[in-house]
C-alpha cells in the first residue's frame, strides 16, 4: 500500500507538485498491472480469496491516488492539473477496461460466482462477489471480440468529455463578472453583500464592486438588487455558461455524451443508458423513474402555480407594470417573505457565523453519536484556507480525519460536496479509517465581518456533513463498499436527514448567536424563520423535479441525436415551467451533476431520498430529537453499513417499514 510516511497516511501535500502526478500514475498502474497478471494467469484453482478479495485489494494504491488527483482538480486546478487529468483520463479507462476484458479473469472470477454457494461466505463477501461478477458483465465481459474493442473506444471517449464539460464550465463561472461603479446601481443591496462585492473588486485592482458568478455573490445579488436591468444581465451571464458558441460552449459535448452513453447501453444489451443505470438503483427502471417525478409533480404544481400567482400580484402592488421573469423571482419572492414573515436572510445572517454553525453541527453529532471533533493544524493542506481536524468515538477512538474547506476561489469548481482522500477498509486486522473532506463556497469573511451563513447555507453544511458521517461511521471490510459506495437514490439519505434539524428550533437556539452581541436569536425572529419555511415550497419543489425530467429526457433516448441541445430540455422541462423561456440560456450546458458529476439517470435521487429522509426522521420526531437510542439504530443500520447489503433492506431494519411519501408532502406543506 501507499506509504506517505506522515501521521495517519496523510496526504503531504506540502510535498506535492503536479509534476509528480503523471510519474506516480504510470508506477501505480505498472505494479497494478503486475498484479492483474498474477491473478488471471494462475493455473490454480479460482477462489474467493485469490480472485475476488485479490481483485478488490489489488487497486487500492491506484484509487488512493485517484482521489488524490481528482479532488485536488475539483478543489483547486490550475491548467497543467487539467492537462494532466486530459491525459491520464484514458490511461485509467484503459487499464479498467482491460481488467472486465480480460476472457482469463472473468472466467476465473464466473467460477467462484457460479459455486458461491459452496463457499460460507458472510454478507459483505457475498456483496462483493456478487458485485464483482455484475461489474464485469456490465463492463463487456460477455461482449465479442469486435464489440469489446468499440466498448474500448466508447469509454476512452466518454472519460475525456465530462472532464472537458467540468473544465468549461469552471472556465466560464470565472469568466463573467458585474463590475459596477455607479453606486445608485447598488440599492437594494444588504451591506455585507456591498463589502464582499468592493473587496472582490480590490482583489482583482479594480474600483467599484465586483459580483461573480459563485453563488455568494451571485444569489444575493438576485435576492437583494433594485436595478432590475442588471439583474437581467447577471442572470443572462449564469444561465448562458458554456452556451455562448465559444471555445468553452459545451453542445457539441453533450450530444457526444449522450449518444456515446447510448451506444454505451446498445453494446451491453439495454434499451436506453437510464436502463443500463438504473439496473443498479433502488428505483430499478425509467418507467418507475418517470411515474415518481410524474406523480410528485401533480402534488406540487398546483402550490406551485398559487406561489407564482401570489408573488406577481405582490409584485403589481410594489408598482411592477410588467409580468416577472425568471430574474424577478427571487427579489420580489424575497420581498413578500419580509411582508408575510417579517424575516428575510438578512435578519438572520448575523447569528450564523461559520464557526458557531461548525460548533453546533459537531455539537449535534456529538449529542446524537457521542463523537467529538478535535482541531489539529499539524497536517498538510492543500491550500491555507483548509483546517484538519480528528474525530474520536465516544470510547476515544480515531474514527476519521476531516478536511474543511469553506470559501470560494477560482481554482474551486462551484457548489458544495463532500469526498474522500481516503476510504474505510480492513486489512490484516487493522481498521484504517477515512480521511473525508468537506468543500463549500460560502461567503468569505470580510475586513470588518466574520464568514455569516444564510439559512440555506446552514442547511447546506448540514446535508454535506451527513454525506461526511456516512463515511466517517463506515465499519466494512472492503473499500469499494465502504461508506459512500452505495446506491446513488440511496446516498443521499444521510445528507438530508441532517437538514431536519435546522428546522428544529431547540437546535437553532444553540447555534443562532449574534456575531457582535453575543446573543440569543429573539425568539420572534426565529419562530417567522422556522414559519416561512414552506414559503414557496411547491415552486422549490417543481424546479428540483424540472431537473431531474431533464436527466431522464437525456438519458432515455432511444436513437442518437444531432438535435437542438434547448429543444431537448425545453420539451423535458414544459410540464414543470412557470416562465417563459429565455433565449440564449440553457439549462443542459451546466448541469455538471449529470455531463460530469456522477449522476446521470440519477438527479431523480435527490427527490427519492428525500421521500426516505423525511419518513425516517418521522421516527426522531416520535421519540426524541436528540434520541440515542434512535441515533445509535440509523448509525448501525444504514451509516455504518456502507454498500454492504441492498439499501432497501437496510432501510427496513432501521425504520421497521418501507417509506412513504406522505412525509415529505406533509413536511413541505403539500399535504
Amino acid at each position: 500500500m501507499i506509504d506517505f510516511s506522515t501521521p495517519l497516511q496523510t496526504v503531504p501535500f506540502d510535498k506535492i507538485t503536479p509534476g509528480h502526478y503523471k510519474p506516480a500514475f504510470e508506477a501505480v498502474i505498472q505494479e497494478a498491472r503486475t498484479g492483474l497478471e498474477k491473478i488471471a494467469g494462475a493455473t490454480g484453482k479460482a477462489t474467493f480469496s485469490n480472485t475476488i478479495e485479490a481483485l478488490e485489494f489489488l487497486n487500492y494504491n491506484l484509487k488512493r491516488l485517484e482521489q488524490v488527483f481528482f479532488n485536488i482538480n475539483s478543489a483547486e486546478t490550475n491548467n497543467t492539473i487539467q492537462q494532466i487529468a486530459q491525459e491520464i483520463s484514458p490511461w485509467l479507462t484503459a487499464y479498467f477496461n482491460d481488467i472486465t476484458l480480460d476472457e482469463r479473469l472473468f472466467k476465473r472470477v464466473k467460477q467462484v460466482y457460479d459455486a458461491k454457494e459452496t463457499y460460507q461466505l458472510d454478507t459483505e463477501q457475498l456483496k462483493l462477489l456478487e458485485d464483482t461478477y455484475k461489474s464485469f458483465v456490465r463492463s463487456g465481459a460477455n461482449l465479442s471480440p469486435e464489440a469489446k474493442e468499440e466498448y474500448r473506444k466508447v469509454t476512452t471517449e466518454l472519460s475525456t468529455l465530462s472532464l472537458r464539460f467540468e473544465e468549461n464550465l469552471l472556465g466560464e463561472t470565472n469568466a463573467h463578472q458585474l463590475h459596477i461603479t455607479r453606486e445608485q446601481d447598488l440599492e437594494g443591496l444588504p451591506g455585507y453583500v456591498l463589502e464582499a462585492a468592493a473587496l472582490e473588486a480590490r482583489n482583482k485592482n479594480l474600483t467599484g464592486w465586483l459580483f461573480t458568478l459563485k453563488a455568494p455573490s451571485y444569489q444575493p445579488f438576485m435576492k437583494y438588487a433594485d436595478n432590475r436591468k442588471l439583474r437581467e444581465e447577471l442572470y443572462r451571464s449564469y444561465n448562458s455558461r458554456c452556451f455562448r458558441s465559444n471555445d468553452k460552449d459545451n453542445r457539441e459535448i453533450i450530444r457526444k455524451i449522450v449518444n456515446l452513453r447510448l451506444r454505451l447501453a446498445n453494446l451491453l444489451g439495454y434499451k436506453t443508458y437510464a436502463d443500463f443505470v438504473l439496473e443498479e438503483r433502488m428505483a430499478r427502471s425509467p418507467s418507475r423513474v418517470n411515474d415518481f417525478l410524474e406523480n410528485l409533480l401533480k402534488q406540487a404544481k398546483p402550490a406551485a402555480i398559487r406561489e407564482l400567482q401570489e408573488v406577481q400580484a405582490f409584485a403589481r402592488k410594489l408598482g411592477a407594470d410588467y409580468e416577472i421573469q425568471r430574474w424577478d423571482w427571487a427579489y420580489f419572492a424575497e420581498k413578500l417573505k419580509n411582508e408575510k414573515f417579517s424575516f428575510t436572510d438578512e435578519m438572520t445572517k448575523p447569528y450564523f457565523r461559520l464557526e458557531k454553525v461548525e460548533e453546533g453541527i459537531f455539537g449535534l453529532a456529538g449529542r446524537l453519536y457521542g463523537i467529538t471533533f478535535q482541531a489539529d493544524s499539524s497536517f498538510p493542506v492543500y491550500h491555507p484556507d483548509v483546517k484538519t481536524c480528528r474525530v474520536f468515538d465516544q470510547d476515544g477512538s480515531l474514527l476519521a480525519l476531516l478536511y474543511l474547506d469553506y470559501f470560494p476561489r477560482e481554482s474551486k469548481q462551484g457548489g458544495a460536496w463532500m469526498t474522500n482522500y481516503l476510504e474505510q477498509y480492513k486489512m490484516n486486522g487493522n481498521d484504517i479509517r477515512p480521511h473525508v473532506s468537506l468543500v463549500m463556497n460560502f461567503t468569505k469573511p470580510t475586513e470588518s465581518k466574520p464568514s455569516l451563513l444564510t439559512y440555506d447555507e446552514v442547511r447546506t453544511f448540514l446535508h454535506e456533513f451527513g454525506h461526511a458521517l456516512h463515511s466517517i461511521f463506515s465499519n466494512c471490510n472492503y473499500m469499494s463498499l465502504s461508506g459512500t459506495n452505495v446506491y446513488r437514490d440511496f446516498v443521499e439519505l444521510p445528507s438530508q436527514i441532517m437538514e431536519n434539524w435546522a428546522e428544529q428550533k431547540e437546535w437553532l437556539d444553540i447555534i443562532a448567536i449574534h456575531y457582535e452581541t453575543g446573543e440569543k436569536i429573539p425568539d420572534s425572529l426565529l419562530e417567522n424563520m422556522l414559519k416561512s419555511r414552506n414559503f414557496n415550497s411547491g415552486f422549490a419543489f417543481v424546479r428540483q423535479l424540472s431537473f431531474g425530467l431533464n436527466d431522464m429526457a437525456w438519458h432515455t433516448l432511444s436513437d442518437s441525436t444531432d438535435r437542438s441541445i434547448r429543444e431537448i430540455e425545453q420539451e423535458a422541462m414544459a410540464p414543470t415551467e412557470l416562465f417563459p423561456p429565455v433565449d440564449g440560456c440553457s439549462v443542459s450546458a451546466g448541469f455538471a451533476h449529470i455531463f460530469s458529476g456522477g449522476y446521470a439517470s440519477g438527479y431523480y435521487g435527490y427527490k427519492w431520498a428525500e421521500v426516505l429522509d423525511a419518513d425516517a426522521f418521522s421516527l426522531f420526531m416520535d421519540r426524541g430529537l436528540f434520541d440515542k437510542a434512535t441515533a445509535q439504530s440509523f448509525r448501525d443500520n444504514i451509516l455504518s453499513r456502507g454498500g454492504t447489503e441492498n439499501p432497501m433492506e437496510l432501510y427496513r431494519r432501521f425504520r421497521g417499514q418501507e417509506a412513504s411519501v406522505d412525509a415529505l408532502l406533509v413536511r413541505s406543506g403539500l399535504k
